[in-house]
């Protein structure tokens, strides 16, 4: 059985060789919290003229707490 140590030991080691390309389901966690324009705005962009909906990188400003 691998425990967190021994994974964070090995992927920090090759890491140190070579470029690593990670992938997880955090599309998918964001697409369940079912945001609508304003969650994606939150107070910060209430008055932003483009649309923001689905520009998941601005949720690490508007709802940072969900994205963690």
């Amino acid at each position: 059985m691998t425990t967190q140590t021994d994974t964070s030991s090995v992927l920090t080691a090759a890491a140190r060789e070579r470029i690593l390309v990670l992938d997880g389901a955090m599309g998918t966690m964001i697409q369940n919290l079912k945001l609508d324009e304003a969650g994606y705005r939150g107070a910060r962009f209430a008055d932003w003229g483009q649309d923001v909906k689905g520009n998941n990188d601005l949720l690490n400003l508007t709802q940072a707490d969900a994205v963690r």
